[in-house]
C-alpha cells in the first residue's frame, strides 16, 4: 500500500496530536485549520497546514482540493451537532465534493459510538441504528463517505487526555441518574495510536469501535475522577438510565491493535 503523504482535516485536540506522531513516525503530513493564522502555526511543527473553513461561502476550492489529494486523508470534524444540526451534513458534503473521487490509499473518517441505542448487551460494530435525531445525523455523515474504496469509519467512545480530565464533567451535581450504568471511555493515546494502526494495515474492515475494555460504572469512575482533582464528588439518586456497553475488541483481533489504557480508572492519572 506504501502511503506517504497524509492530510488531516481538523487538526485540533486530536488531529494536532496524531499529525504530529505521524510526522514522528515518517509520513507527510498536512493539516488544516479554520483560520489562516491557526494553518501556519502548524508549520511549526513540521505539518504543512492550510486553511479550511468549510462555512466560508467563498472558499477557493481548486486550492484545498492540492491539499487533499494525498495517499490518505483522516477526516476529523466535530460534529456540533447541538448547535446547527444541518450544518455537518453540508459541511462534510462539501469537503467531499473538493475530495473529487481521489483514489486515496486510506480514507479514515473519525465518528462517534452515540450512533449505537441503549441496549442490555455488548455494543458491536454491527448494532448502530438511528435511535435519535442525532444519531440519525451521525449515521448519515459516515454514509457520505462509506462507498469510496478503502474507506474505514473509527467510533470513539467518550474522549479523555491532556486537558479533558472527566472529573470536571459531572463534579459536585446531584441527583444523577445511572449509578449503575457502564461507562464507555477511550483515552487520547489510543485513538492517536489507532489511526496510526489503520493507516499501516492494508486489510481493514469498514467499520471500528475505539473504547477501552474496562467499564466501570458511572458513579464509581465520577466520584474517583473528582477525588483526583480535589472536586465535589456528584451525587446520584436511585434512578436507572438505559444504557449501553461498548465492545472496541473488534480492532484488537482483526489488527492487532494493543490498547495502551485498557482500564478506565487508571487513565484518569493519565488526563
Amino acid at each position: 500500500m506504501n502511503i506517504k503523504t497524509v492530510s488531516i482535516v481538523g487538526c485540533g485536540w486530536f488531529g494536532l496530536p496524531l499529525a504530529r506522531e505521524l510526522i514522528n513516525q515518517g509520513f507527510t503530513v498536512s493539516g488544516s485549520k479554520r483560520t489562516s493564522g491557526a494553518a501556519s502555526e502548524l508549520n511549526r511543527d513540521n505539518i504543512a497546514g492550510f486553511t479550511l473553513d468549510l462555512d466560508d461561502d467563498n472558499i477557493d476550492e481548486q486550492a484545498i482540493t492540492t491539499h487533499l489529494h494525498t495517499d490518505a486523508i483522516v477526516i476529523n470534524i466535530p460534529p456540533e451537532i447541538r448547535k446547527s444540526p444541518g450544518a455537518y451534513l453540508q459541511r462534510l458534503t462539501l469537503l467531499k465534493r473538493m475530495m473529487a473521487n481521489h483514489p486515496y490509499k486510506k480514507l479514515i473518517f473519525i465518528s462517534t459510538t452515540g450512533v449505537y441505542p441503549a441496549s442490555p448487551n455488548r455494543v458491536t460494530e454491527q448494532d448502530a441504528q438511528p435511535h435519535s435525531p442525532a444519531s440519525e445525523i451521525l449515521l448519515q455523515a459516515e454514509n457520505i463517505f462509506r462507498d469510496n474504496s478503502n474507506s474505514c469509519v473509527i467510533r470513539f467512545a467518550g474522549l479523555v487526555g491532556p486537558s479533558r480530565n472527566p472529573g470536571r464533567f459531572l463534579a459536585g451535581k446531584k441527583d444523577l441518574a445511572g449509578a449503575d450504568s457502564p461507562v464507555n471511555i477511550v483515552h487520547l493515546d489510543d485513538c492517536i495510536g489507532a489511526v496510526a494502526c489503520v493507516l499501516v494495515n492494508e486489510k481493514t474492515d469498514a467499520i471500528y469501535n475505539l473504547c477501552a475494555a474496562g467499564h466501570p460504572t458511572r458513579k464509581d469512575f465520577y466520584a474517583k475522577a473528582a477525588q483526583l482533582l480535589s472536586l465535589i464528588e456528584p451525587e446520584f439518586s436511585q434512578e436507572t438510565q438505559m444504557a449501553k456497553e461498548i465492545d472496541g475488541g473488534k480492532i484488537t483481533r482483526d489488527l492487532g491493535f494493543n490498547y495502551r489504557h485498557k482500564d478506565p480508572m487508571d487513565m484518569l492519572t493519565e488526563c
